[in-house]
């Protein structure tokens, strides 16, 4: 089995107690981290290489936007051809991607932040909003050129949509708030289309059932009010779909104290040898 979990963390260096006591519960192989909110020169890669992962691949920016965006991945496994992406001409840190090689086969990962967009869900009046589109359209272009539809890959990391009535607490009421607008859904659905990826989550847990990764810092009881939406994503190419053995959310995660206002999700993948061993033969991954 091989384990995956994506967080949102929120500054890595103030939650490394966090991710650690994560590690400790999920024993991940594979962590992918979004808002490390920290330059390159300041990510904690030997705090975590102590904590089991010495394979890393992570993306920060630098001057006076080290405190904002930072992607990373962390692996027990070796990773080869990491690349940090940029997207609408922008060297954000908002996408990195690394290759492990499973038993002589690659699969290749990719740690995603997509932009939050603003307040105002409109691209002609607000800028930020507009380069969200285009950056999702432009990962979608990225994916569909950089890999076939049998290859081996997961996309994982917040997303800042929320594509489905059941990812939002009020599916009428979100429609007009950005997160959840149908132009937006209608961007991430492209995205999606790339290359036919598989929403892990949704293989497992039915369509109509409402699941959340996010909640407002602003509500002074998260849990009881629970107007959250599911902005964190993993998603895997076809050719992992009969894989996929579970997926989780982390829902307790938001009690930890500081909190992020995203938990973490994690999916469990089957090895080709485990299916085959079921079906009475056996191969490697």
């Amino acid at each position: 089995m091989l384990t995956i979990a994506s967080w949102n963390v929120n500054s890595v260096r103030k939650r490394m107690h966090q991710v650690e006591r994560l590690i400790d519960d999920t024993g991940a192989d594979i962590i992918c981290l979004q808002e490390t909110k920290c330059s390159e020169a300041a990510f904690p890669a030997a705090a975590l290489e102590a904590l089991g992962y010495p394979h890393q691949a992570y993306a920060g920016q630098g001057g006076n936007k080290s405190g904002y965006n930072g992607v990373a991945i962390l692996s027990k496994i070796p990773l080869s051809h990491i690349q940090r992406h940029h997207h609408c001409e922008r060297e954000d840190a908002r996408h990195i991607s690394a290759r492990v090689d499973l038993g002589g086969d690659a699969l290749t990962v990719h740690s995603l932040y997509v932009p939050a967009g603003g307040q105002i869900a409109d691209a002609d009046l607000n800028p930020k909003f507009a380069h969200k589109l285009r950056f999702v359209d432009a990962v979608g272009d990225h994916m569909a050129t950089s890999h076939g539809l049998r290859d081996l890959a997961v996309v994982a990391g917040d997303f800042n949509i929320a594509p489905m009535p059941s990812d939002v607490w009020d599916h009428r009421r979100m429609s007009r708030i950005v997160t959840h607008t149908p132009i937006e859904v209608a961007a991430l659905e492209r995205m999606k289309r790339s290359l036919y990826f598989v929403d892990a989550l949704r293989e497992v847990v039915a369509a109509d059932d409402p699941v959340f990764t996010w909640w407002s810092y602003r509500a002074s009881d998260w849990q009881a009010a629970n107007k959250g939406r599911r902005l964190d994503h993993i998603w895997v190419t076809p050719a992992l779909k009969s894989r996929i053995a579970t997926v989780e959310i982390l829902t307790d995660v938001r009690h930890w104290q500081p909190p992020s206002d995203h938990v973490p999700v994690v999916l469990k993948l089957r090895t080709e040898a485990e299916l085959e061993t079921a079906a009475g033969t056996h191969h490697h991954f």
